[in-house]
């Protein structure tokens, strides 16, 4: 974990499995969604509130955007670090950037998800709820 006032940085940790890789022994490209899922999933949980809690809450977070650049390839077996970023505090949207090294600190894939916050009832968009920010800002603030 990092935190300073521009950013949390949160680290997960993935093995490449058999299964993730391609005819080529490679990490096939799909996989790194999936990757950046399991971050946010962690970092969430780190913050104090799966997802499911927020779901439970009201509130469902979409994706509305996906970038990622590869830039080198996993192989199987590798453990590769999933750096989570958030280097803004969300409003009607929330952008997690992402960062994927392998076990020789090589930076492998870059990326972005962008997602939204709607209302699971009436499924309308709305705005980063209090108690949200609120678990953002206790974490912004330290280090």
């Amino acid at each position: 974990f990092k935190s300073n006032n521009h950013m949390i940085s949160y680290d997960c940790n993935i093995r490449v499995w058999y299964k993730h890789t391609d005819q080529m022994g490679i990490c096939h490209h799909s996989n790194y969604i999936c990757y950046y899922e399991a971050a946010r999933s962690d970092l969430m949980r780190w913050l104090g509130l799966s997802f499911a809690e927020v779901e439970r809450r009201g509130i469902m977070m979409p994706i509305l955007e996906v970038q990622s650049k590869y830039l080198r390839p996993a192989r199987y077996d590798e453990l590769l670090t999933v750096r989570i970023l958030l280097k803004e505090r969300p409003m009607a949207r929330i952008e997690f950037f992402y960062e994927i090294y392998n076990e020789q600190g090589q930076l492998l894939n870059t990326g972005m998800t962008q997602l939204g916050f709607i209302h699971s009832d009436t499924r309308r968009p709305c705005r980063c709820p209090e108690w949200f920010s609120a678990l953002l800002d206790d974490r912004w603030e330290e280090g």
